[in-house]
């Protein structure tokens, strides 16, 4: 095995945290860049952690300084929609500017190899039921606008500078490792099935379902759930690919199949063993109908095989992590 050494920037979060124990498991020598904003030091259990923000341009040459680096996964990001849409001037700062630093401290240390955590958020409303990766980009929010504009500066920097970057566009991350102490950890929640999950162990207000009134079979939005440690085996796959492949090349990851969120309530239902009261609520801002992906290219050009193919399952390791989480697990805010 070629044991390369990666620096993982948003290595404390909840997926960062997932591929950092990917790559150990794998023999690889791992290091975590992270701010510490919303990811958790305590995370960080599979190599060194160097504290800096892609921000702060004077913190990211010391982290550069102190090691060299083979290639670089980018997790780092703001990603809230809503948020987005009344704050758009911190997720450009965050995801482009920042974004833009960590090329150049790359290129002024010639590191050539980048991953880049992407979002299905780039396609807006889809025109297709099923979105592969010539599907039209329109987003509808300054989240995906920002992570496509990051895209479009990869493909720039093949031209200019040769670094070589494979964009991964997740559409759902769900599930969790509870046998390794990880799993979707965030203060502030707003994604469904963690959401769900903490409804089912608390006796505190409902669970919302945010419009019942979308263009879909039961009126609630439809997404693609993927297994965090599917999108890390993916992310490993995406190494050896720039190995052979220059440029700049986008994939789709997802399982391929929509569920809408009263599917995602039930199944929740049948793994936890009870029912998941919940209330209907005025739609977000931003929320297309439906998302759900085609993976082909992925599984064609990266030889990607997910694993965690069904809901159940990735609902039920999620739940083993919500229901004994670590000590140092935020409470919902």
């Amino acid at each position: 095995m070629d044991v390369k050494k990666i620096l993982i920037c948003g290595g404390a979060g909840y997926i960062g945290s997932h591929m950092a124990q990917w790559l150990a498991a794998h023999g690889h020598v791992v290091t975590v860049l992270d701010n510490l904003s919303t990811g958790h030091q305590d995370a960080v259990r599979w190599g060194e952690l160097i504290q800096a923000d892609l921000l702060d341009p004077a913190s990211l040459e010391r982290a550069f300084l102190q090691q060299r680096f083979d290639a670089v996964m980018h997790f780092c990001a703001r990603s809230l929609v809503g948020e987005s849409i009344t704050k758009p001037y911190r997720y450009y700062a965050a995801n482009v500017t920042g974004t833009l630093n960590l090329l150049e401290a790359m290129r002024r240390h010639r590191v050539q190899r980048l991953v880049f955590s992407s979002t299905a958020a780039v396609f807006g409303n889809p025109i297709r039921e099923v979105i592969d990766e010539e599907h039209p980009t329109f987003p509808i929010n300054p989240y995906g606008a920002s992570k496509l504009m990051a895209e479009r500066v990869f493909a720039d920097a093949a031209h200019a500078y040769g670094l070589r970057s494979v964009a991964l566009r997740y559409f759902n991350a769900a599930g969790a490792l509870p046998e390794h102490g990880i799993g979707e950890a965030h203060a502030c929640e707003t994604h469904l099935i963690p959401n769900v999950l903490r409804a089912a162990l608390t006796d505190g207000p409902a669970l919302k379902i945010f419009g019942d009134d979308y263009a879909t079979h039961d009126g609630t939005c439809i997404r693609d759930y993927v297994h965090v440690q599917d999108l890390a085996q993916a992310h490993a796959l995406a190494l050896d690919f720039m190995d052979k492949h220059e440029g700049a090349h986008a994939f789709n990851l997802g399982n391929g199949q929509g569920f809408s969120v009263r599917e995602v309530i039930s199944a929740a239902a049948s793994v936890v063993g009870k029912a998941i009261p919940y209330e209907i609520a005025p739609r977000r801002a931003g929320d297309p109908p439906s998302l759900v992906a085609s993976s082909q290219k992925a599984r064609e050009l990266l030889g990607w095989q997910p694993q965690w193919t069904e809901l159940a399952p990735i609902i039920e390791s999620a739940w083993r992590w919500h229901r004994a989480p670590p000590s140092w697990f935020p409470t919902q805010q």
